[in-house]
């Protein structure tokens, strides 16, 4: 993977050491929020079993392992390293990958590299979706690099190539397989939020489907799955914003509060808090 040197992680993480059997204990609330399974060999095996394309990708065992340090490095704030490990993985290690290169290019890495990085997320969500259909995350990440890039080049040039629709499916298949997607439904709260924001309710609701009473209730579904989530309350902050302005001010002030408030269980979240403590400074 070619890539410019990575910006550290610019925070303390000795909190975020999910060392041992201390990431599988914290497994739940790490991961409440995108569903991924605990990478244990049984899963490994199963995976395997279920689709052909992944047979040939190594022992169950040694994948569950070097898998687990991926996530170690991830939740850590390690995330080139978590990336470059996701991917000699091969399809098995994409959702670490993605998840890692996914967060690193929305905050940290440089304006200028950003789209390189959701390009590459986009590229191996793809694959992840040829070689395994049923996974959630594959899906969930094909959307979100999608929708991250979007906001790179505008959402209305993104419209206008017709990234919405692809986003919008990705979304939805991914909360088909896995209805409890906190991450997911915060995606489609924000993808109707954007484009409404962008050519208007009335345009965006004949044409995209977009409607405000559908964000809000993603939004606050996702809110109530993964209550412990800084993002689902920044975004639902954001999603406010966007289609009240000043009407729901004070309502976006509580969403970005109630962020604020909560206690970042890794890397991922110390940052989502960042942003929210640096939106109520604006």
């Amino acid at each position: 993977m070619t890539a410019k040197k990575w910006v550290k992680f610019p925070h303390a993480h000795a909190a975020f050491d999910y060392s041992g059997t201390k990431l599988v204990k914290a497994w739940e609330r790490l991961h409440g929020g995108d569903q991924e399974a605990f990478p244990d060999k049984k899963h490994i095996a199963a995976i395997q079993k279920n689709h052909a394309k992944l047979k040939e990708a190594g022992d169950a065992d040694a994948i569950a392992s070097a898998l687990q340090d991926a996530w170690r490095d991830y939740h850590r704030g390690d995330f080139q390293k978590a990336t470059i490990a996701g991917d000699v993985l091969g399809v098995i290690g994409a959702t670490v990958a993605n998840k890692a290169e996914g967060i690193y290019a929305s905050y940290l890495a440089s304006e200028a590299d950003r789209i390189a990085h959701f390009e590459r997320c986009a590229a191996r969500a793809e694959n992840a979706i040829a070689a395994s259909p049923d996974n959630a995350n594959a899906h969930y990440f094909h959307a979100f690099a999608l929708g991250r890039y979007s906001q790179c080049i505008s959402i209305t040039k993104a419209l206008a190539q017709g990234l919405g629709g692809k986003i919008k499916d990705s979304l939805e298949r991914s909360l088909k397989l896995a209805p409890k997607h906190a991450e997911a439904h915060t995606a489609m709260g924000l993808y109707h939020a954007e484009i409404i924001d962008k050519i208007g309710a009335l345009v965006g609701g004949l044409t995209y489907g977009a409607k405000a009473d559908t964000s809000v209730k993603h939004f606050q579904e996702a809110m109530k799955l993964a209550p412990f989530a800084p993002i689902g309350y920044i975004e639902y902050g954001n999603g406010l914003l966007m289609m009240y302005g000043k009407k729901r001010a004070a309502d976006v002030v509580k969403a970005y509060e109630a962020a604020v408030a909560l206690k970042p269980a890794d890397a991922m979240e110390a940052l989502d808090i960042e942003q929210a403590k640096e939106e109520l400074a604006d």
